[in-house]
């Protein structure tokens, strides 16, 4: 139970149920029945709407779409690794196998977490305190979501649209390596162009990649 007090202190939240912040930093591989996932759930809605809220008082103008891309690029996965890590998650989450340490897992892990302690603190301390973690928290992260960032696929699909009336062609080209470390390669053409190839760790990043690319491409012409 130290390590909960620990926990508190780092976050400055007393609870008042600690069992629902020990729930909070357990892995199914620990506990199958009392674990985060629930948790999880339950913070990853708060957050959203948290977010939500503070962006629909920041950018009253805002259309839609461009509100929907800066609440995207705020409440992903990415951004609650981010968090989990300024926090030092790591160190308070319990797992039955210490060996769960290759890097994909251990970051889900914690990105889980960090939403499952959302929904713990919601649980215990009602929706104005989670509701001011989160703020606190995430303040830089909203700052730099002022300038809406379009994706590389979202460009060229623009591009492609406004000038052919058609969809960029995404073509798979081969998927290698191991099951914790897969590559994959992508080719990207757009009407009457050659295909442009990328690599990545995903079919999504090595889409993201073989369009950037076909964009370089295209402003070099």
């Amino acid at each position: 139970m130290n390590s909960i007090k620990r926990l508190q202190k780092k976050i400055k939240i007393d609870f008042k149920n600690e069992k629902i912040l020990l729930q909070a930093i357990t892995h199914k591989s620990f506990d199958r029945n009392n674990n985060y996932e629930n948790l999880e759930f339950l913070g990853d809605r708060v957050l959203g709407l948290v977010v939500s809220k503070k962006l629909y008082e920041l950018y009253p103008n805002e259309k839609v779409g461009s509100l929907d891309k800066k609440l995207a690029s705020l409440v992903n996965k990415n951004k609650c690794l981010e968090i989990g890590n300024l926090l030092n998650l790591q160190e308070f989450i319990i797992t039955g196998n210490s060996k769960l340490n290759q890097n994909i897992v251990e970051n889900k892990i914690i990105s889980d977490c960090c939403e499952a302690l959302i929904g713990a603190i919601y649980l215990d301390k009602g929706f104005e305190v989670s509701k001011s973690f989160i703020l606190k928290l995430w303040k830089n992260l909203i700052n730099e979501a002022e300038t809406t960032f379009v994706d590389a696929k979202t460009q060229l699909q623009e591009y492609s649209l406004k000038n052919y009336k058609i969809l960029p062609i995404y073509k798979l080209i081969s998927n290698t390596g191991p099951r914790h470390k897969p590559k994959f390669k992508v080719g990207v053409k757009l009407k009457n162009s050659i295909y442009v190839y990328a690599i990545g760790s995903s079919k999504k990043n090595a889409e993201q990649s073989a369009a950037s690319e076909l964009l370089k491409k295209i402003s070099q012409k």
